[in-house]
């Protein structure tokens, strides 16, 4: 995917740190020395800020975890109930060590957070993922004036634009009522956390019955009883009647494919819900039948919205299209740089093992502006 040269790449041998700068890259994280604390670390730390719930930016070992409250039951149920949370609001704010710490909305799932510090004037932002588009569910994105910005780049190049929600959703109802009129289920495989809530907040139930895998009933009880305004679906089961998929849309994981579980929902039809779908032959090469370009992070224009309404003149890209778009952000005079980390931004595959969407082909076909 990235060029050989690695102009502004930045790397670091083990425990190794850039003192000068409020926030530091680490072999375990980003680290505030000042405040004693990482922000979405991969390794086992001490005092662990959490931007949100996914598992490459929350991790199971950190002796104390700070998040917002709206992600503690998502933490708890992933990675113990016996972990010790700290939550916080937006616009809250605590000092640890003289460093002051505030959550601000990311717009990227419910809870999910951008991490301000600020330590004698010097203010960072850890982005951790973001989108500005409004989804109706999670608190919207809003940007926060700092000195240094830490961005995603997961759709850093310009062919990824999003559409707007409505025109997406109309497109997945059209799809969902043809299939019924041929008798045939329809399938939307998403995320468990995030991407099937959105759906679900955003479809139009009456147009029949809405059934979910186990992985996604279990996320959608633990929002609806926290007191998100999500609608009830029916969870499959053993004995779930095999007719009554008929006229119904099937929120389910990547993980079902080439399974009895999704074998028994036949016949069916696949679409997927991610933003990877923009890209030409993503859907063929997952034997999907439709998809649904909708993502729960910034496109090509909201990260440089974002990045500019910050005011930041110092960025550090951490992951997606990390060369390109730090390179673009240099040529518009921006002190950017590229940072390897642990994060992976959006996968077709939820386990974050399988192929990633950075088709390399795209890059001679879309070239920055």
């Amino acid at each position: 995917m990235r060029g050989k040269h690695y102009d502004s790449l930045i790397t670091f041998p083990p425990n190794f740190v850039f003192m000068d700068q409020l926030l530091q890259f680490t072999d375990r994280g980003i680290y505030c020395e000042a405040g004693d604390f990482y922000i979405d670390p991969w390794k086992p730390v001490n005092r662990a800020v959490i931007t949100h719930a996914h598992s490459d930016h929350a991790y199971r070992g950190h002796n104390l975890y700070l998040a917002h409250r709206k992600s503690v039951p998502v933490l708890k149920y992933r990675l113990g109930s016996d972990i010790q949370v700290q939550s916080m609001d937006y616009m809250e704010s605590l000092s640890h060590n003289g460093v002051a710490i505030s959550l601000h909305p990311a717009g990227h799932i419910v809870g999910s957070s951008q991490v301000r510090v600020d330590y004698q004037g010097e203010v960072w932002v850890a982005s951790g993922d973001y989108k500005t588009q409004d989804d109706g569910l999670s608190t919207p994105y809003e940007p926060v004036k700092c000195n240094a910005f830490i961005s995603e780049s997961t759709f850093g190049l310009p062919i990824f634009q999003w559409r707007s929600q409505q025109s997406i959703f109309d497109q997945l109802h059209q799809w969902w009522r043809k299939n019924q009129d041929e008798g045939t289920a329809s399938v939307i495989l998403c995320y468990a956390l995030g991407k099937a809530q959105r759906i679900l907040s955003g479809i139009d139930t009456s147009i029949g019955p809405v059934f979910a895998h186990g992985a996604i009933a279990n996320i959608n009880d633990l929002m609806i009883s926290a007191g998100e305004p999500l609608p009830e679906v029916l969870r499959i089961t053993a004995d779930t009647k095999k007719e009554s998929f008929r006229k119904a849309l099937i929120l389910a994981t990547s993980s079902v494919l080439n399974t009895s579980w999704l074998r028994k929902l036949a016949p069916f039809s696949i679409g997927y819900a991610s933003g990877w779908m923009q890209i030409r032959g993503n859907k063929r090469r997952r034997a999907a039948d439709v998809g649904f370009a909708l993502s729960d992070h910034a496109d090509w224009n909201g990260l440089n919205t974002a990045i500019e309404a910050t005011g930041a003149t110092k960025v550090f890209v951490t992951h997606g299209y990390t060369y390109q778009f730090s390179k673009w952000l240099r040529e518009k005079g921006l002190d950017a740089h590229e940072v390897k980390t642990a994060y992976v931004g959006e996968q077709i595959d939820e386990s974050g093992e399988g192929e990633g969407f950075e088709n390399t082909n795209i890059l001679n076909e879309v070239p920055l502006p």
